[in-house]
């Protein structure tokens, strides 16, 4: 099986503010919903997990199997998008003089990544390779693994093992510390 998660709350979440890249930590009540989570699927097994190296997936991670000895190996595959200059701004979905607005709007219309980030291109190739490399094989024998991640990252994993439009790719946005059974 394939799982999937998305990192708990951080501060940045809390006020809609656009993380990408930037490395901002679990809130005290991201930490308290990865707990919760943590116990609810304690009887979910998993062989391995892969996890961005980002703090705030490796930080849900180290919670949700906390005394289960599964590893938990970084991948900077599969760190969030990169938004560049948009990171930390919080009018990108309103704003249309945001650069990257239409990621939010017509997904399917964002070719030019914002100055210093990342295409949907750029992203679905990067963890389309993590797929094919490090997931599938062990999948393939009979291993459960689990990966940690963050929106965006999440998204472009789901539609590629879904084969969603990328018109669709914000309808499998997840909510933090949610986690979903893919295959």
């Amino acid at each position: 099986m394939l799982y999937i998660m998305r990192h708990g709350k951080t501060d940045w979440n809390a006020v809609h503010k656009l993380q990408g890249k930037t490395d901002v930590p679990l809130s005290g009540e991201g930490r308290e919903m990865v707990e919760k989570a943590g116990r609810l699927y304690r009887d979910t097994h998993f062989d391995v997990c892969f996890c961005s190296p980002l703090i705030r997936a490796r930080e849900t991670a180290e919670i949700i199997l906390r005394g289960r000895n599964i590893p938990i190996i970084e991948d900077v595959r599969l760190e969030e998008m990169g938004f560049g200059v948009c990171e930390g701004t919080t009018d990108f979905t309103e704003n249309p003089d945001n650069p990257i607005h239409l990621l939010f709007r017509a997904p399917e219309t964002y070719v030019t990544p914002a100055e210093g980030g990342e295409s949907l291109a750029e992203l679905f190739e990067r963890t389309g390779a993590f797929l094919r490399e490090a997931a599938e094989p062990l999948l393939r024998q009979g291993k459960d693994v689990l990966i940690v991640g963050h929106g965006a990252m999440n998204a472009s994993i789901i539609c590629q093992i879904r084969q969603i439009p990328l018109k669709d790719f914000w309808s499998v946005k997840m909510k933090n510390a949610e986690l979903l059974r893919l295959c």
